[in-house]
């Protein structure tokens, strides 16, 4: 039954047959009579066929919100038994937003000193495609803004406050200003993540307060792709200064406050709210802890 949960959460995810199956690592046919003996044990109609998929049924519907709660559940189960066996281990799956990223050492590096028997992956998304991740058991928590878009049913540890700043080259305009407003950065030839992103809704939101809005003439998921154009001296950038502490190009680049209004926005760590967690879960939410009683600000 496990395993045809699991089957059915990945099809309703991916919402495609051939997409899940290649997923799991197992032939379509093999996912398609897997859903229908889920169907047939529990007996309702689950997904609505014709030549494709075509969504789930109301039943599906809650047949999903079932079978997510039981299969974290079970995962739970099987985590605490192996950590009660061997101590903790495991593999834990991380999402944050870009401008998250440079802080995850600080958790994953303390963590993985008390517990070197736990790996981690990390990947950069948008903060609602975290909040859809942890939804379908896809990754165990998330980097993200605490603030101004619905969270759903987290749990959540608050570990920094992001305060913008415009980044641009040395000797570029407004470089040597002490501080600037959100009109001064309206005149500049700007770069910024791209629309999807949160930190970019956050900014929009900033200048249109400021009765002004901006066209970027480059646009990027990638801080990396941003700082490249910054240090050009043709474009420049918003950027909390906790991101542009961790590039290394202090001799480069100037980092001026941005006031008028002093915008400010609270950062942190989220995991699906569940009792109990898994142990590394637990684990992870206890070092974020630690990290927030020393670093928010």
């Amino acid at each position: 039954m496990i395993d045809k949960l699991e089957y059915f959460i990945a099809l309703a995810r991916e919402k495609h047959f051939a997409r899940a199956a290649e997923e799991l690592g197992i032939s379509q046919p093999t996912l398609s009579a897997a859903i229908r003996q889920l169907e047939e044990q529990l007996g309702v109609i689950l997904v609505n066929r014709g030549s494709r998929f075509q969504g789930l049924t109301p039943e599906g519907q809650r047949v999903l919100e079932w079978a997510r709660r039981i299969v974290g559940d079970t995962r739970t189960m099987r985590e605490e038994m192996r950590a009660a066996r061997k101590g903790l281990s495991g593999h834990i799956r991380l999402a944050a937003i870009p401008t998250t990223l440079a802080m995850v050492p600080r958790i994953t590096a303390p963590f993985q000193e008390q517990h070197p028997d736990v790996t981690f992956s990390v990947q950069s998304t948008t903060s609602l495609q975290i909040l859809s991740l942890l939804e379908n058991l896809e990754i165990d928590a998330g980097l993200t803004y605490l603030e101004n878009e619905p969270l759903g049913r987290v749990t959540s540890v608050p570990l920094h406050t992001e305060r913008y700043h415009l980044v641009t080259a040395i000797g570029s305009p407004l470089s040597d200003r002490e501080s600037v407003s959100w009109k001064d950065v309206s005149n500049l030839r700007l770069c910024l993540l791209t629309a999807d992103m949160q930190n970019r809704r956050i900014i929009n939101h900033h200048f249109t307060e400021a009765g002004v809005t901006v066209r970027p003439q480059l646009e990027s998921n990638s801080m990396i792709v941003l700082f490249s154009h910054i240090l050009t001296g043709r474009l420049s950038s918003i950027m909390p200064k906790s991101v542009t502490k961790s590039f290394g190009f202090h001799g480069e680049i100037a980092v001026v406050p941005i006031t008028e209004p002093a915008a400010h926005h609270t950062v942190g760590l989220v995991a699906t709210h569940r009792e109990p967690f898994t142990p590394l879960v637990s684990a992870l939410l206890h070092q974020a802890r630690i990290l927030a009683e020393t670093d928010l600000s």
